[in-house]
């Protein structure tokens, strides 16, 4: 049985446009964030337990993968903080202009870039 109904647009066909990047970018750092979450919960935990259960997230949080965790939920946290304030913006229909869009995204993304240097060197 063959439809005669167009197919959508498939993504081998669509073009990438900064925004969609961004808003996926939005979504993935809710998951991310969620992550963190649970990392914060769990320290909390470990730190209320007991110096011993405490001192294996010690270990894991020196680790080369345990900074490079923290530091990206870092970084998670900074864009999805940044970009909901983007979302704000027009929400009062302010940045809607495709040149502002654009612009603005940019700006959050180096921003949150900024913002999670500043957290961990500063």
């Amino acid at each position: 049985m063959s439809s005669k109904s167009p197919l959508s647009p498939h993504l081998q066909v669509y073009k990438w446009q900064l925004s969609s990047l961004l808003s996926i970018t939005h979504r993935m750092t809710s998951v991310f964030n969620l992550a963190g979450m649970i990392f914060l919960t769990l320290w909390i935990l470990l730190l209320i337990s007991g110096q011993n259960t405490f001192s294996y997230f010690e270990m894991f949080s020196s680790s080369f993968i345990g900074k490079f965790i923290f530091v990206g939920i870092t970084w998670s946290f900074s864009y999805h903080l940044l970009n909901g304030i983007r979302h704000l913006f027009w929400d009062l229909g302010y940045g809607y202009d495709l040149k502002v869009a654009n612009l603005s995204g940019i700006i959050v993304l180096l921003s949150s870039f900024v913002l999670t240097f500043l957290v961990w060197f500063i």
